[in-house]
């Protein structure tokens, strides 16, 4: 297992699941793992392991038993990168920088980080990263030549393939995404959703062979506007939220469910709480009528599949996973904290 490079044990974790009728969460406990001056937007749960990268190149892990953190930097000639997208596979830790170059660096063989793809260009912008399966990856940038970027692994990351305009919907005038915490894209199966900066889902069922774009009707009227996070808790039901980070108690149309798959969207909780947030995810086992978002101005939640919500902590962070139906790591500006949902 390459993760030795990374200073990574695995550990197998298993979680007994809540009865049906358990309470609903009403406030959270913040446990800090690690602190450092840095923006930390991409974390991922790996076996017994948190594995995060960040600005200023860093990357590392958190061992969940221990709490032992270990940290790298990653340097490219005299760049520090900033790292807001990561991924795995049973062997394999990527990240991905944003901006230009871009650099997509996998679990070498060699004892080190391994570049395996670059791109170079003026609006060359990387936003999120995630695997289908051990062999078939994708990630995802800005409008570059009139289309949304778009590179596919089919052989575990040691090479990628950036489509064509001619594969993908064309893009709208200034249309991207935000690599606000790595959740901007979500696959499932031989699926696939990406929510963009002008308020569209673009959706694959076959491991973006080919894709097709639906609007939603989430508010998309400034650049700070648009989709900042989407998830889904099976095949058919989805959730996507944003808002502004410019006016982030602004509520108006910044929440959205899809129970067809993808193909069309509702509001939820129009004009309510919560305001914008960078990051959602759906409480596993829950049967999809649990949700928490999360961002810099703290922490939401809903029971109800996103009809109603509440704040239940002020506590600020950009991105979260969960580890079971009461765990979640939380990654935010200067930390990496373990939240349990009470």
């Amino acid at each position: 297992m390459r993760y030795i490079i990374l200073f990574i044990t695995l550990f197998v974790i298993h979680s007994c699941k809540k009865p049906v009728n358990r309470p609903y969460f009403t406030k959270v406990k913040v446990e800090v793992l690690y602190e450092d001056s840095l923006n930390i937007r991409a974390i991922e749960l790996m076996g017994g392991s948190l594995g995060f990268a960040a600005n200023e190149g860093v990357f590392g892990t958190i061992d969940l038993q221990t709490k032992t953190v270990r940290t790298n930097r990653q340097k490219f000639d005299s760049i520090l990168p900033e790292f807001r997208a990561i991924a795995h596979t049973s062997t394999d830790f990527f990240m991905l920088s944003v901006a230009n170059p871009a650099l997509l660096y996998k679990t070498g063989d060699k004892g080190s980080m391994e570049l395996v793809y670059t791109e170079e260009g003026e609006n060359v912008f990387y936003d999120a990263m995630a695997f289908w399966n051990d062999k078939e990856g994708i990630a995802i940038g800005d409008n570059v030549g009139g289309c949304l970027s778009i590179i596919i692994t089919r052989d575990g990351g040691y090479s990628w393939t950036k489509l064509s305009c001619a594969q993908l919907p064309e893009a709208l005038d200034g249309e991207g995404a935000f690599a606000a915490s790595n959740t901007n894209i979500v696959v499932q199966g031989n699926k696939g959703w990406i929510g963009t900066t002008k308020g569209r889902v673009f959706y694959t069922d076959n491991k973006g062979l080919s894709w097709s774009a639906v609007q939603t009707p989430i508010l998309r009227d400034k650049p700070t506007q648009g989709i900042y996070s989407i998830d889904f808790y099976d095949n058919l039901l989805g959730i996507a939220i944003g808002g502004d980070y410019t006016e982030p108690d602004k509520r108006k149309a910044n929440k959205a469910i899809s129970r067809d798959g993808g193909k069309s969207w509702q509001l939820l909780a129009n004009n309510q709480e919560p305001g914008y947030k960078s990051c959602i995810q759906f409480v596993p086992d829950s049967e999809g009528n649990e949700i928490v978002a999360i961002g810099f101005t703290g922490i939401s939640y809903s029971h109800d599949m996103g009809m109603n919500w509440k704040a239940i902590s002020n506590e600020g962070f950009y991105t979260i996973r969960f580890q079971n139906d009461s765990v979640a790591y939380a990654a935010g500006k200067n930390r990496i904290a373990k939240l349990t949902f009470k």
